[in-house]
């Protein structure tokens, strides 16, 4: 479903990407057991992180990798704003989407950054790459994006699905009837493999919260 390109392989190949594609997923409003999870893990990050303040923070070891990348591209790394406003501000995690609640959750638990598409909106295979500067794609917020070179993106055979920098496209977003998903998880240097493997675990655990019954297509990290 999804390979390197060359230069991805040649220039940075302690980097990796992770691929999880689930059906049967109906992507409801809300749910329970996910406003429950929610609650708990807003909790959860309170103990871990309420001691430190914004520079402690950034040295976590995950969102300190992270911040390795987007800093020469004078970014802050969007997950750690997310945990902040959790941690810092209070902010409660929302989105009325189900599956993009379940993957908000999935990255503020293990930092690692993650986009979500409407797997009937992606053309199959996907080739993940390094920008050369050229690439430009329609992003979420409908705005039109060229890429940095150096940044890393994903692409189906259509287009651009996503890039570190700038987030998840427009096409390819999940919808209110969206029932089959692909989540993409990128893990620059610093993220191991299996941390990878891991944040994709711990994100379908979240999905089968409102979905019990979704099945798994494929789980892969390369």
């Amino acid at each position: 479903m999804i390979k390197l390109s060359d230069s991805w392989a040649a220039q940075i190949p302690e980097a990796s990407v992770g691929l999880l594609v689930l059906t049967g997923v109906p992507n409801v409003t809300k749910h329970p057991a996910l406003t429950v999870a929610c609650k708990e893990l807003e909790q959860e990050l309170l103990k871990r992180y309420a001691a430190l303040d914004r520079t402690a923070l950034r040295k976590d070891p995950v969102l300190a990798a992270y911040d390795a990348f987007f800093r020469p591209f004078r970014k802050t790394y969007h997950v750690q704003l997310q945990l902040e406003s959790v941690v810092f501000k209070g902010k409660a995690i929302f989105s009325p989407s189900a599956l993009v609640t379940a993957m908000f959750l999935a990255e503020l638990k293990t930092g690692l950054l993650t986009a979500a598409h409407d797997l009937m909106a992606v053309q199959l295979p996907l080739l993940a790459g390094i920008a050369a500067g050229e690439e430009s794609y329609q992003r979420f917020d409908g705005t039109y994006q060229q890429l940095k070179k150096g940044d890393l993106y994903i692409r189906d055979q259509q287009g651009i699905l996503s890039s570190v920098i700038y987030g998840p496209d427009r096409r390819t977003q999940i919808r209110p009837d969206t029932d089959r998903a692909i989540f993409t998880t990128y893990g620059p240097p610093g993220i191991s493999k299996n941390q990878v493997n891991d944040q994709l675990t711990v994100l379908e655990t979240f999905v089968k919260l409102f979905a019990p019954q979704a099945e798994r297509l494929q789980l892969m990290v390369i």
